[in-house]
């Protein structure tokens, strides 16, 4: 396994589409491997493919309190089960140090393949719901700063992009 660079806003290649994942190989499984390993030591929990610079359908997730309980969605769907929206803070893997209130659906039905291209349904509700359409939004180009006010979102921007004039020598 290995830990895999993590792309941070404003990153325009986190912008890109994820495509779907035709065949699950060999090749896949060793991604999914080496993303969970690259979210657990982030840490984080939750990380799409998108995030690693790979542009396929993929997410990894463990909201479990200790980190025993890894999800694999490859080529994830979701439906909204109830309207009723949910307000909670949300960080991101590469929005490093912001957190920030969304709001979204908190029960959803998920359909996905798992690490084996094996069917996935089921109902996910509260943290899972929400971190689930957060990596989806990844995998369709968008970030939770997306939902963000226009000045908030280009606060973060501005910070994180001093960040990283600073961390390549550059002046500020």
């Amino acid at each position: 396994m290995a830990k895999l660079p993590i792309l941070e806003f404003p990153d325009p290649r986190l912008r890109t589409i994820a495509e779907s994942v035709e065949t699950v190989t060999e090749n896949t499984r060793q991604l999914i491997d080496d993303m969970f390993e690259t979210m657990y030591d982030a840490p984080g929990i939750g990380l799409a493919a998108t995030q690693v610079n790979v542009h396929q359908r993929i997410i990894t997730l463990d909201v479990s309190d200790e980190s025993d309980a890894p999800l694999v969605l490859i080529n994830p769907t979701f439906e909204v089960l109830d309207k009723e929206l949910e307000r909670m803070q949300e960080g991101c893997l590469s929005v490093p140090g912001f957190y920030e209130n969304v709001e979204r659906p908190n029960h959803i039905r998920v359909k996905a393949l798992d690490r084996d291209g094996n069917p996935l349904d089921f109902e996910a509700r509260d943290l899972l719901a929400v971190c689930i359409q957060h990596e989806i939004d990844h995998l369709d180009g968008k970030l939770f700063v997306d939902y963000l006010s226009p000045l908030k979102r280009t606060r973060i921007r501005s910070k994180l992009e001093k960040k990283h004039r600073l961390e390549e020598g550059q002046p500020v």
